[in-house]
């Protein structure tokens, strides 16, 4: 088991990479809350429950009886409804301010859990027990919880921390394989942003890491929370460095958007908005066409990327309510080579819509290529 440490201003908790977390939860719930147990609410999905709500279940004293919430899978289940609607549940179900939430699931279900935590009765404990590479790599580390809007990814939310993270390896055995390449995709942004090492990792061990390896899963995790947890620890609430997590995002979360949420998942998104910030940083110079070339061949090492249909208005206004965005400034992360990235607020309209037009290019390309291994 590896254990990472997140400390910030205003949080101290850890993160735990391992297996078999799931038979053996009281007693590392007994290590955050002393002897006596809190009363405990479990919120997850169906699909994750069948699989694996009785390990869960079979980790905790026959005595207590934790209350199941569901939330259906899905970005579209991602507002602000159905956390009104889970909150009604916690309180019908006699949750008070001692009680302790446990986010079981992807990163919706961590993002869900976690503001329905900081909000109900002005906010009570949680912990993120997340089952997708994403999540545990990402998501789950750092405090940020949301909701979406119509307009946008993430723009309801607050910083509410975890009392623990655990990220159980053996929970990603059952992981349908375009999620786990969804997830990697993040741990090839941490690489490339702040990692030298992890991005040569990830490129010189697909083979390992995408046949579920548990030893190479477990170091690319490792890593990846290190790399996030040391950013957040120097930079909690993104007022500077923490705004390099989002390279491939302003663009990657436009995509989602065109699409309404329902084309890509998150990770597959990022991957595309990865390659279109690229674009930009070849021809600012901030990359050599060695180090962009290292940087496209992990991505597709890790593919297929799913393909899309939108349009360049249709990206450039969603990348434009982009929530990085500050006093009418387009803020943008770009890469300084692999293991370095900056944030920018020089980014022109120009560079936006060449990088946007290359990534509807590759994309209509993509489509064809699938479409002619169909034939």
């Amino acid at each position: 088991m590896r254990t990472i440490h997140v400390k910030t201003e205003s949080a101290d908790y850890p993160v735990y990479v391992g297996s078999d977390f799931l038979p053996q939860l009281s007693r590392h719930l007994r290590k955050l809350s002393g002897d006596a147990l809190p009363r405990l609410f479990i919120l997850t999905s169906p699909e994750i429950w069948a699989l694996w709500g009785e390990a869960l279940l079979s980790g905790l004293p026959k005595e207590q009886h934790p209350s199941i919430l569901f939330l259906p899978p899905g970005e579209r289940y991602k507002r602000l409804a159905e956390v009104e609607r889970l909150a009604g549940e916690l309180a019908a179900a006699g949750a008070d301010r001692s009680s302790v939430l446990i986010a079981f699931g992807g990163g919706i279900i961590g993002d869900v859990g976690g503001f329905l935590s900081a909000i109900y009765m002005r906010g009570i404990d949680y912990i993120q027990m997340p089952t997708t590479l994403l999540a545990q790599v990402d998501s789950s580390v750092g405090g940020k919880t949301g909701t979406n809007l119509s307009a946008g990814k993430n723009l309801i939310g607050s910083f509410h921390h975890p009392r623990a993270v655990f990220a159980d390896v053996a929970t990603l055995q059952t992981l349908p394989a375009r999620e786990l390449r969804a997830g990697l995709f993040e741990s090839i942004k941490a690489g490339i942003i702040r990692d030298a090492k992890l991005f040569r990792f990830l490129e010189r061990n697909a083979e390992a890491v995408l046949q579920r390896d548990m030893d190479a899963l477990k170091y690319v995790i490792g890593a990846s929370v290190r790399m996030k947890a040391e950013v957040v620890g120097i930079d909690e609430r993104e007022s500077g460095l923490r705004m390099i997590l989002n390279f491939g995002h302003t663009i990657g979360h436009a995509i989602e958007a065109a699409t309404g949420y329902r084309r890509l998942l998150h990770g597959e998104a990022i991957a595309w908005g990865m390659l279109a910030a690229l674009q930009i940083a070849l021809g600012r110079g901030t990359v050599t066409a060695q180090e962009a070339d290292r940087i496209t061949q992990t991505i597709h090492a890790y593919g297929p990327l799913r393909p899309f249909r939108s349009s360049a208005g249709l990206l450039l206004g969603a990348a434009g309510r982009d929530k990085k965005n500050r006093a009418g400034k387009r803020r943008f992360v770009l890469p300084q080579g692999i293991g370095d990235a900056v944030v920018v607020e020089n980014v022109t309209d120009a560079e936006m819509r060449d990088a946007v037009e290359w990534t509807l290019a590759a994309a209509r390309q993509s489509e064809q290529k699938t479409e002619a291994r169909g034939r």
